[in-house]
């Protein structure tokens, strides 16, 4: 029911890293920094300029079509905006030729502001619980999702009562689920981190668990943890999803804006005076 794991964040990282050995091998061939007006650069520019056009128009749109499914799942559209916002500004970065006098200089301030935004922002989107297609899930989806894995793992368990190891209270249990809301979304990772410590000592005195029984019995207290984790945060979540919505957007407006004042200004200089 849940969105599956992405791996946009892994595209861009790998788009990045080939972008970067063609610039390389070019300021190799020509021994500096490709100017911004010279081909290469002029092209990092544009095509870098219309992936970050993409990102801040496309995945708006899809949201308001009326005739949303047949243009695909939200969460499609959302790792494309992340790979174009990730990579579109990198390739404007590198048109730049490092030079951040005057506009550019404002302008690539506010490009890196939007797209550490960006970050922040997919982080505090992936607290909020999902069906696959990116669709936000209701609380008493949620509360029923949360009794159904309460009640598989007790299956689970009665199922496995035969076996020669049992379950301690503190393994059903490790670590409780923070009651700070705000930390369960901007520090769970840090959270997560002691849950699999903790596991990771625990199991070790399950030696007469099977590796197949050791996995199963993870995956459902992961399970079960991540849901409790949400129904505790799911009101902060929304809150700050808001807050960061009327940051980001209004900084995206004012870069945009400045972008095509740039653009403009480079046409008429570099073109119409000649």
């Amino acid at each position: 029911m849940y969105r599956r794991r992405s791996y946009e964040l892994w595209y861009a990282l790998l788009a990045i890293a080939l972008i970067t050995v063609v610039y390389i091998m070019v300021v190799w061939r020509f021994g500096n920094a490709p100017a911004s007006s010279g081909l290469f650069g002029h092209t990092l520019g544009v095509v870098g300029f219309i992936m970050m056009l993409m990102t801040e128009t496309l995945y708006s749109l899809r949201k308001r079509s009326r005739r949303g499914a047949a243009w695909g799942r939200m969460s499609a559209w959302l790792e494309f905006h992340i790979f174009t916002g990730i990579v579109g500004p990198y390739m404007v970065l590198l048109h730049t030729a490092w030079k951040f006098n005057g506009l550019a200089g404002v302008l690539t301030l506010l490009m890196v502001a939007v797209v550490l935004s960006g970050f922040v922002g997919r982080y505090i989107y992936t607290a909020v619980p999902r069906t696959v297609d990116g669709v936000e899930v209701a609380e008493q989806e949620l509360e029923a999702e949360i009794a159904a894995a309460e009640a598989e793992l007790q299956r689970w368990i009665a199922a496995s009562a035969s076996a020669n190891w049992t379950l301690s209270r503190q393994l059903l249990t490790l670590p409780p689920v923070p009651q700070n809301s705000m930390f369960l979304i901007l520090g769970r990772t840090f959270s997560e981190w002691g849950y699999r410590l903790e596991w990771w000592r625990q199991k070790r005195k399950l030696e007469g668990m099977a590796r197949g029984q050791m996995k199963a019995l993870d995956s459902l207290l992961r399970r079960r943890r991540a849901l409790r984790r949400q129904m505790a945060s799911l009101a902060m979540t929304r809150r700050l999803l808001a807050l960061w919505h009327a940051v980001h957007i209004p900084i995206g407006v004012v870069l945009f804006s400045l972008a095509f004042i740039h653009i403009l200004a480079a046409l008429y200089y570099a073109t119409l005076l000649r």
